[in-house]
């Protein structure tokens, strides 16, 4: 087995960093450094809180859901219910969106076209429920409409400009 040393550099300095920042003694040791060290551990905390549960259930997606689903639903040939189906998926996933992208592989993995994860990817930035109820209990249902009808449009146009030029995993 080949052993990647800048994989192991990588990993090593970010190790050290997150070692010092636990730490909290050093050189650059001040009230700005200390902010950015608990803006870190606060992140790191929320992805290790997070991503295995996700990973979990993408690994459940890509063992339970045959592959002839997904393509017949979300496939190259599936038509604009397609749309629907990534949009209602996109509004029912919660989480940041880097939460998004191991979803995408996965339906990408599965037969899903291109065009759909992209307006899936641009659908889960805007739409997700949880997000929605945010926005119209702070902005009202008026502006949310508005917005949701000015940027779906935009994310459906730019998923199949950009599924016209790339190709998925799978296809």
């Amino acid at each position: 087995m080949k052993i990647d040393r800048k994989l192991i550099i990588s990993l090593t300095a970010t190790l050290l960093f997150i070692i010092y920042l636990a730490w909290g003694d050093g050189p650059a040791h001040n009230e700005t450094a200390q902010r950015a060290g608990y803006g870190y551990m606060g992140f790191v905390k929320e992805m290790l809180s997070f991503l295995p549960m996700m990973f979990l259930l993408i690994g459940v997606f890509e063992v339970w859901v045959p592959r002839e689903i997904v393509e017949r639903h979300v496939g190259a040939g599936a038509g604009l219910v397609a749309i629907l189906w990534v949009i209602l998926l996109a509004m029912l996933q919660a989480g940041p969106l880097y939460g998004a992208f191991p979803v995408a592989a996965a339906l990408s993995k599965k037969g899903c076209a291109a065009r759909y994860v992209f307006t899936y990817l641009g659908a889960f930035s805007v739409m997700k429920l949880p997000m929605l109820s945010f926005e119209i209990s702070f902005l009202g249902w008026r502006f949310s409409l508005v917005r949701l009808m000015l940027t779906l449009p935009v994310f459906i146009i730019i998923g199949f400009v950009m599924g016209r030029s790339h190709r998925c995993i799978s296809e």
